[in-house]
């Protein structure tokens, strides 16, 4: 109304034209026509009397009119439905002017009291979170008291704690440290107490979460990107302090440090699960409490607008893996904690990457696995696949007496018989395989009818060797027969007879 008095007093006494009292005053002739005509319709003179306020001016001026409000819908309704994708100020402005043909405000004015309504809300509460889109975590800066019951002694147990964008849905839980298998424990049993997947994580830059920070391409912990991978999910990292980009779980920790872990200072726990109990009795009434602003619940967003919007939960849970890099040795095997696993042949000097977990090991070479495997605590011992040697090892270890016996019968009996020999006069059978095998390939060069009878000409003479045999085939030897009368020793004075042992 300040405009208003100066329109009157420019024009009363003054005596400006309306031209000039619209030039002065940045306002059109127009407007200035029309104040001084409803001026003039309600009698009003200038100067004005000392009692008559704005309220009343404007009363006079406009009267019903001016004080008559607008429809607006509630401001909550109007937060709530944005949280949902693809909706905006313009389509809920749309919907509340055709609600109101005839009596609503301007777009403009529609989203200046919505800014206006939000701008009295908490810093977080004013981000643009959209329905089950993201799960904000972090590790909170107090920590939980466990009492050895054996040792009496106290260890601080870091609380975990997660939180949804748009309901404030909270998340918390006690872990024994804060390293990447209690990082990916606690994930997964926040997703599993939301009964659902988020579509984004928002870690800090912990070192469990994120191993080469970055504002543009941050390298993630691959534990970490597999367990989102398994869980459908994507992974965003806030950036590196920034703390605004994770808002939401820096106000989540204030709460859970206020009402979960204040009220359980005077407590004593013994284990984990004691204090998980209570932590989950007091998550309880936190999530059930009444959020100024929004009137209503945590709980009752989450189960309302976040909830439906979550992806399903797969399957079966995320199982804890890590990953390792290797380089395939001479032998086809990687050395993984002081054990050896096969991997194909030729993949002999490749660098793999393994993919560990309690009771597997995976390789994986160029993203493809390659080789799986139980997982061993032996170390020095080593697991091989038979199909991971090349087809001479498989061969050589098809090496076996009986099996060799059994090759060596195709030729003949004394064939067979020789190989026994050979095998037996060795302190150690496999110490004669190669002789052996070196007699039954002799069949390839000679016929087999041959190599049987070197096999009983070297027998008869005693010489159970691969040479003896060879030696015999290459002069001929085994084509001449053995003379049937015994050899006779000549008579000679130096040649003691039996009489001489008397």
């Amino acid at each position: 109304m300040k405009k208003t008095r100066e329109i009157l007093r420019l024009a009363h006494e003054v005596g400006l034209t309306n031209r000039q009292i619209a030039r002065s005053l940045c306002v059109s002739p127009t407007t200035v026509g029309e104040c001084l005509r409803r001026a003039r319709v309600a009698a009003i003179t200038w100067p004005l009397a000392e009692e008559m306020d704005d309220e009343v001016l404007e009363g006079l001026l406009y009267g019903e009119e001016g004080k008559k409000e607008k429809p607006l819908p509630d401001m909550k309704d109007v937060h709530t439905e944005l949280s949902r994708k693809g909706v905006t100020l313009a389509l809920l402005w749309e919907e509340y002017a055709a609600e109101h043909p005839q009596d609503h405000y301007s777009y403009a004015q529609f989203t200046r009291h919505y800014r206006r309504w939000a701008g009295k809300l908490e810093l977080s509460m004013r981000q643009a979170h959209k329905a089950g889109e993201k799960l904000f975590c972090d590790f909170a800066g107090q920590r939980m008291r466990i009492v050895d019951p054996q040792t009496g002694e106290i260890t601080a147990a870091p609380v975990f704690v997660a939180a949804m964008g748009f309901s404030s849905f909270t998340y918390a839980e006690a872990c024994p440290s804060e390293e990447l298998v209690h990082w990916i424990g606690a994930h997964a049993g926040a997703i599993s107490y939301l009964g659902g997947v988020p579509h984004i994580l928002v870690p800090d830059n912990t070192k469990v979460a994120v191993t080469s920070p970055c504002r543009y391409e941050p390298d993630l912990n691959p534990t970490y990107a597999e367990m989102a991978a398994h869980y459908g999910c994507a992974v965003i990292p806030a950036r590196v302090g920034k703390p605004k980009d994770k808002a939401k779980v820096e106000n989540a920790v204030l709460q859970v440090e206020r009402w979960v872990i204040a009220p359980l200072r005077d407590r004593t726990f013994f284990s984990l699960a004691e204090a998980n109990l209570a932590i989950s009795e007091r998550l309880d009434f936190l999530n059930d409490r009444t959020m100024k602003g929004l009137g209503a619940s945590r709980r009752e967003l989450f189960c309302r607008i976040d909830r439906p919007a979550l992806l399903p939960l797969p399957s079966c849970p995320y199982e804890f893996a890590t990953f390792k890099r290797a380089r395939v040795n001479i032998d086809y095997h990687v050395e993984v904690e002081g054990h050896y696993y096969s991997v194909p042949y030729r993949l002999v000097h490749e660098r793999v990457e393994v993919r560990l977990t309690q009771r597997t090991l995976e390789v994986y070479h160029r993203g493809k696995r390659v080789a799986s495997h139980p997982r061993s605590y032996a170390k020095g011992r080593a697991t091989t696949q038979d199909d991971h040697r090349p087809a001479s090892h498989r061969a050589c270890l098809e090496w076996t007496p009986s099996r060799i016996i059994s090759w060596a019968e195709r030729t003949g009996p004394a064939t067979a018989e020789l190989v026994s020999a050979i095998m037996a006069s060795k302190p150690h059978p496999e110490m004669g395989f190669r002789s052996c095998l070196g007699i039954i390939r002799l069949s390839a060069r000679y016929s087999p009818e041959r190599v049987e009878a070197a096999a009983a000409r070297a027998l008869a003479a005693g010489a159970v060797s691969y040479k003896s045999v060879k030696s015999i085939l290459s002069a001929g030897l085994d084509g001449i027969a053995d003379e049937e009368d015994p050899l006779v020793l000549p008579e000679h004075e130096n040649i003691r007879g039996p009489e001489y042992y008397n």
